[in-house]
């Protein structure tokens, strides 16, 4: 193994690390604020509005993520004219805009099935007791039914962040340099590939460790009503 690439490598697949984590987290932030209205909608009884978020669930969690990408990224421009009319064509020719689109679009599907699963979760006699209290509507969601649903759907979601994380990895197809996009820019010209693709591993298994501590902690935090009064 040779030291001397992978010490000459660490400045690129930090820069590469810090595109990752940019991407997990934008991506994350649009997904959830897709995915809070999608589950809501998913739970409805009306037709017309839970549907059109199964069918939306249905294509983004039943086709490979990498499909996706490659349909956002190259099947976009056989729609450059429509495109450039409405002004989008400039976003849409830019990689890192395609992978956080796709992204963003994918873990809210994802996200949006483990909401409607803790919302589903939520016993009656919860609801019933807030609308005793005079609760209904919006008020009853933001009080109740959310912040319940999203403690019994934090270690799920954790998963999702986790899965979206190393999923990131996919976009170094389209040159989008994340840690896979520099390890194999940096491997193709030095055929060091076991010492930059073990760099990687470690330094994906790092920020791995660094979600799952955080949101250990914030599942600490949400489940504080369930530990014994001397363990707080």
């Amino acid at each position: 193994m040779d030291i001397s690439i992978i010490q000459d490598s660490i400045p690129r697949l930090l820069h590469g690390a810090v595109t990752t984590v940019e991407l997990t987290a934008v991506s994350l932030a649009f997904g959830l604020c897709l995915a809070v209205p999608f589950a809501i909608m998913r739970t409805h009884r009306n037709p017309l509005l839970w549907m059109p978020v199964y069918a939306f669930n249905f294509y983004f969690r039943g086709t490979p993520l990498l499909v996706q990408v490659f349909l956002v990224y190259y099947g976009s421009g056989q729609f450059q004219i429509f495109l450039t009319q409405v002004g989008l064509w400039t976003f849409f020719q830019q990689a890192t805009f395609c992978a956080v689109l796709t992204l963003t679009l994918n873990t809210a599907a994802y996200t949006c099935e483990i909401l409607r699963g803790g919302i589903e979760a939520i016993s009656f006699g919860e609801i019933e007791a807030a609308r005793a209290c005079g609760m209904s509507g919006l008020l009853l969601y933001r009080r109740i039914i959310l912040p319940k649903a999203f403690r019994l759907a934090w270690p799920a979601y954790t998963n999702e962040v986790v899965f979206l994380l190393q999923a990131t990895s996919l976009v170094s197809i389209i040159t989008v340099m994340d840690i896979t996009g520099v390890a194999r820019m940096v491997a193709s010209r030095s055929f060091a590939f076991y010492e930059l693709y073990i760099t990687a591993a470690i330094l994906y298994l790092i920020l791995v460790y660094g979600v799952l501590s955080f949101f250990r902690k914030v599942e600490y935090r949400l489940s504080g009503h369930l530990r014994h009064p001397s363990l707080r």
